[in-house]
């Protein structure tokens, strides 16, 4: 017969196996989440417009069984609900159309499932091709001419079409549902804007290059016009045409070094032995191509002089426009290290160079992502994206006089023109923080007048918004969601932005039902004790508030945008690792980009800062609001850009950070790729690259570390992460490595390492073996 005090034991030992961590348990259920998609009935129906902007219909299921078919009048908001479209009165009608990208990268993460319908209007097939996270095209079949098909994907991954290499027929990003047109419409907005105004007149000659030096051939015969090109100076032979047909400009461009990058494949598939691979892989510091523009008298015959200094170690000469008298061709200059910025005009007559307009910082100019700029007809004015007050706003800019006047202006900025609209004198456009009382990375949409005037916010609610308009634009489908709120859609005026009516929400009850917690959004100061610092934290689905939870940071510091999601979604990667034990935290720090431009700043020449003192300022502030939050046990996992961070945490903040799990880090960035490093840390290199390098710190560790690296990875040189290793194996420092032969960049990401980066956290925070 037991003891009471052998009872007590048991119900010890009961209570500690209710409450243990990391068990086999605990991994199943984590295994499963991919099981909670099927839990949310989603709102996506195929939504038809009705013609001349009189509202929209569309079928959807009854709680018995079958469907009905439901129309929404435009002007009164009221709806008919009938068997069928044909009861109602509703011809098929047009079903949402996704607009096409005008600027297109990879594939946004995502984890939420959709549909979308291709459609190709050309009387020629196109391939299909799907973008991936890191920009890769791969290849989904051909699309027949004038047909459709059915389109699986997520939210936000991209698609593009082609008929052939740089001959595009249209890209799109995949929202919910609708369908993607490929016609000319979507041909011409996913090409670059035209560099050549349309000519008027035949060129007076046709220039060619031949031997590196340029010649003309008229009816009478040929004339050279250079005599300096060389094998180390080439012309080439992109000219653009006057509109008059009297002048024409290009470029003699000295040729980039060559940076090779050697990668051994340790197991191919189609040999026993390894294989060697090269590839080209400019790094910060190397010798670009240093184009400089050259202007051609084609009546002449004779090259017109430019001033190279006023283009002095360009990174970039390119939107080059001819004036519509031909008396001036323009020019955006980027001269490298991104510190300016300026629109030029070369006077056609002299080669003369005047700034038309211009951007200077003291620390970078956003060009790879704030670059905008818009002619309007005609040619005198040009619409114009700047940070110049600290936000990114637009305006209208003389070209004559350079006369920079204001349109958009406030603590708010602009995140993406979406159409401007010279009938109407109208610039629509994409804004975070215009809604003051809402998070300031909320997507809302907004109209306003050439003049400045007549600003109109047309999204309303307290979420981040998608959106998508009816043929005559008098509508527009608007989809809002929090990561705490399922989404939304409703159909508004694009008038006043007023709600016509809602469509339908995103039903997540029996989600909620298996104690599935959403991520819940938190804001706090960050290290000045005044800026506020937005991040999620992300519970288990057994989350118990009386007990204690390590902590897990998922980390991506790319000054290039910003990562905390913001939509509706499982976040099932961090998800993952809450399941097994832990509270995961997402935060975006100062350094990360789109807020006003004091925040962006201090990334620069400084990444190994991270915002780490906001992170922690931040947790410190959660774990007051949220007591279940142990800072004891706090550890922090990233990829890519993200596994510098995340190892940067151990070497600069190793009395807070415990733990870190960094896949194939660019640790040192004078080992990675040149524009983003540049982009930040700035040209020339100089000490503060060195002093940026965990390889240079790796002697201060502390704490547990897994690098994970793929012996392929084309991204980020390999070798990044093994300088780190000699550095760490040279200060006698422990730490556990896994190179995954023949794997790419983010193979953390795949199962095997995901189950790997699992088991370490077990053991390093939990202090228990994981799985049993």
């Amino acid at each position: 017969m037991p003891t009471p005090c052998s009872r007590l034991i048991s119900f010890a030992l009961l209570a500690a196996a209710l409450h243990a961590q990391g068990t086999a348990a605990d991994y199943e259920r984590a295994a499963k989440l991919r099981e909670l998609d099927a839990k949310v009935v989603a709102f996506k129906p195929t939504l038809h417009w009705l013609p001349k902007g009189a509202g929209v219909w569309f079928e959807r299921g009854k709680a018995g069984g079958g469907s009905e078919c439901v129309r929404v009048d435009a002007t009164s908001g009221a709806w008919r609900i009938g068997a069928n479209a044909t009861e109602l009165g509703c011809e098929p009608g047009e079903p949402v159309r996704l607009e096409p990208l005008r600027r297109w990268r990879g594939s946004r993460r995502s984890d939420e499932a959709t549909t979308i319908v291709l459609r190709n209007t050309f009387d020629r097939a196109v391939r299909v091709f799907w973008i991936d996270t890191d920009g890769q095209s791969k290849q989904y079949g051909e699309l027949a001419a004038n047909d459709s098909r059915t389109q699986p994907t997520f939210v936000g991954h991209v698609w593009l079409a082609d008929f052939g290499p740089n001959d595009l027929a249209g890209v799109f990003r995949a929202e919910d549902g609708g369908v993607a047109v490929l016609d000319r419409a979507s041909q011409q907005a996913t090409r670059p804007q035209p560099t050549v105004t349309p000519a008027s007149k035949a060129p007076l000659a046709r220039l060619f290059v031949r031997d590196q030096d340029v010649f003309a051939a008229t009816a009478d015969g040929e004339a050279r016009l250079t005599s300096n090109g060389s094998p180390d100076d080439p012309y080439g032979d992109a000219f653009t045409v006057a509109p008059d047909g009297s002048k024409a400009f290009g470029f003699q461009t000295a040729p980039a070094q060559q940076h090779e990058v050697v990668l051994v494949e340790s197991t191919p598939k189609d040999q026993l032995q390894p294989k060697l691979h090269r590839f080209d892989y400019l790094k910060p510091g190397d010798r670009i191509a240093r184009p400089k523009p050259r202007l051609f008298d084609l009546a002449a015959r004779k090259l017109i002089p430019i001033d190279d200094s006023a283009f002095a170690d360009p990174w970039s000469i390119d939107h080059v426009r001819w004036s519509a008298d031909s008396r001036e061709v323009y020019c955006l200059y980027n001269r490298r290290g991104h510190q300016l910025l300026r629109l030029c005009a070369i006077d056609a007559s002299n080669g003369a160079v005047r700034t038309v307009v211009e951007e200077t910082s003291p620390t970078f100019v956003d060009y790879s992502q704030k670059t905008w700029l818009h002619w309007l007809e005609g040619g005198r004015t040009l619409l114009w994206a700047s940070e110049r007050d600290g936000w990114n706003h637009l305006f209208a800019v003389e070209v004559a006089t350079g006369k920079a006047t204001p349109i958009t202006k406030g603590q708010w900025l602009v995140r993406k023109v979406e159409r401007v609209d010279e009938a109407t004198r109208q610039i629509w456009f994409t804004a975070y923080g215009i809604r003051p009382d809402q998070d300031p990375y909320f997507a809302h949409l907004a109209r306003i007048g050439f003049d400045g005037n007549g600003l109109v916010v047309l999204t309303a609610a307290n979420g981040t918004h998608e959106w998508s308009f009816s043929p005559d634009r008098s509508l527009l489908i608007d989809r809002w969601s929090r990561v705490d709120q399922p989404p939304v859609t409703e159909l508004r005026r694009t008038s006043d932005g007023s709600l016509v009516a809602e469509l339908g929400r995103d039903d997540a009850s029996a989600l909620l039902a298996t104690g599935f917690r959403p991520a819940q959004p938190f804001v706090a100061k960050g290290r000045d004790g005044a800026t506020d610092i937005h991040g999620i934290v992300i519970r288990p689905t057994n989350f118990d508030a009386a007990r204690r939870y390590p902590v897990i940071e998922a980390i991506y510091a790319g000054p290039h945008d910003h990562f905390v999601p913001k939509r509706w979604g499982l976040q099932r990667t961090p998800r993952t690792l809450a399941e097994l034990g832990f509270v995961v935290v997402q935060i975006d720090g100062m350094g990360t980009n789109w807020r006003h431009r004091a925040f962006h700043d201090v990334c620069w020449q400084n990444l190994a800062d991270a915002g780490l003192p906001d992170r922690i300022a931040w947790l410190r502030a959660a774990a007051v609001a949220f007591p279940e939050l142990d800072l004891a046990r706090v550890g922090i996992y990233g990829g890519s850009a993200g596994g510098q961070s995340a190892l940067a945490a151990l070497l600069h903040h190793g009395d807070f950070y415990r733990a870190a799990a960094a896949d194939c880090g660019c640790h040192d960035n004078r080992m990675d790729k040149i524009w983003w490093n540049e982009a930040w840390m700035g040209w020339p290199i100089g000490p503060h690259y060195a002093a940026n390098s965990n390889v240079t710190h790796a002697a201060k560790l502390t704490g547990k570390l897994l690098l994970t690296v793929g012996e392929l990875d084309r991204n980020v040189d390999p070798s990044s992460t093994m300088q780190v290793v000699a550095a760490l194996v040279a200060a006698d420092r422990d730490f556990e490595l896994v190179v995954a032969p023949g794997a790419g960049h983010g193979i953390g990401e795949s199962a095997p390492l995901a189950r790997r980066r699992q088991d370490f956290f077990v053991r390093a925070l939990l202090g228990v073996e994981p799985r049993r």
